[in-house]
């Protein structure tokens, strides 16, 4: 099967999960001592995928703590889902992470960790013109749902050169679509390119040919931002909090393989997209993406501040302004201290 098939079989797959999310590791038991974490099956989300597939998670947490798992292609799905209580922890980017904080009662969503920083990029489709900004005027822009971390960084690029969405009196449309969407315009030439996270970014530019006109750290002091964090429900870890503190140990650890072991973490996350999704990437796919990104649980408190500015710049964060100073938290002793 050549990758194009492989590519496009997966891309069904995780459009059928996202739905409404798909739960894994269930078992249809009933459990009162458990940990139910929401992910992406993507690379950026890498260390939850390897600390579930390699039990690292698992081993961490004990035999007393039943884990289920929830695979999710969207941010404000995620956040729905902790809102109803229905996980406790989640892998996000930064966008639905602030929001999340901002729009619970009480704030009850706090950041408990990084996961990834980088791993978005600008891909140029090859029938089109851009090569700069001032090329953006015009043209057919892509990005994930409005609000989402990539949409926010698609549109403060436009505002620091000038330009504004088409919906705001400005030249450029921006489609704001699930990614299977917007590899399906890619192919068809639909849009002229797209802000995507990996492995799309990779997939655009190796499969369609597309040209990769920035890697979106460049754009970034210290070339670092937050890609991914955990977020958690401020309850759950008030009342868990020895759960809470394996649990981030559990994730250290997987931070610390998976940066030992890029080829180790190629074959897992390609062995994940087999046995939920039916099909895999190619390594070549899955190494670029990986070497485009950087494993770490760092959550670069300076990036989160940042993109809140840039979010609330764009009327994102309410009328009245916002505040994310309680929206941090980081280790065991945080825990204890909010008992």
């Amino acid at each position: 099967m050549n990758l194009r098939s492989v590519t496009i079989a997966g891309i069904i797959g995780v459009l059928a999960l996202s739905v409404v999310g798909f739960a894994l590791n269930s078992g249809g038991t009933t459990h009162e001592d458990k940990l139910r974490i929401a992910y992406f099956p993507n690379i950026v989300h890498a260390v939850p995928i390897v600390g579930m597939e390699q039990g690292y998670f698992a081993e961490e947490l004990g035999p007393d703590i039943y884990i289920e798992t929830r695979v999710f292609d969207s941010g404000p799905q995620v956040i729905e889902s902790l809102f109803s209580n229905s996980i406790d922890v989640a892998y996000v980017g930064p966008g639905p992470a602030i929001n999340g904080h901002l729009n619970s009662q009480n704030k009850n969503v706090r950041i408990l960790a990084g996961a990834t920083s980088g791993g978005a990029s600008f891909v140029v489709h090859p029938n089109s013109e851009i090569s700069s900004a001032s090329d953006f005027a015009g043209k057919r822009i892509a990005a994930p749902q409005i609000g989402n971390t990539q949409d926010v960084s698609l549109r403060n690029y436009l505002s620091k050169h000038g330009l504004q969405s088409v919906e705001k009196g400005g030249s450029v449309t921006v489609y704001n679509i699930p990614y299977p969407d917007i590899h399906t315009l890619f192919v068809k030439g639909e849009i002229d390119g797209a802000w995507v996270v990996e492995p799309w970014a990779t997939i655009l530019e190796t499969e369609l040919d597309g040209k990769r006109l920035f890697y979106e750290e460049d754009l970034w002091p210290d070339k670092q931002f937050a890609s991914a964090l955990i977020i958690g429900n401020t309850d759950y870890i008030r009342n868990n909090p020895e759960t809470v503190s394996s649990f981030l140990q559990s994730h250290r650890n997987t931070v610390k393989w998976i940066n030992e072991n890029p080829i180790e973490t190629r074959n897992v996350f390609n062995a994940f997209l087999k046995s939920y999704l039916g099909q895999s990437l190619s390594n070549e796919v899955v190494d670029t993406a990986l070497s485009n990104l950087q494993i770490t649980d760092d959550p670069l408190l300076d990036s989160i501040y940042l993109f809140a500015e840039q979010a609330d710049s764009l009327g994102y964060l309410g009328r009245h302004g916002y505040d994310i100073s309680e929206i941090f938290y980081y280790d065991s002793d945080s825990v204890e201290a909010m008992t």
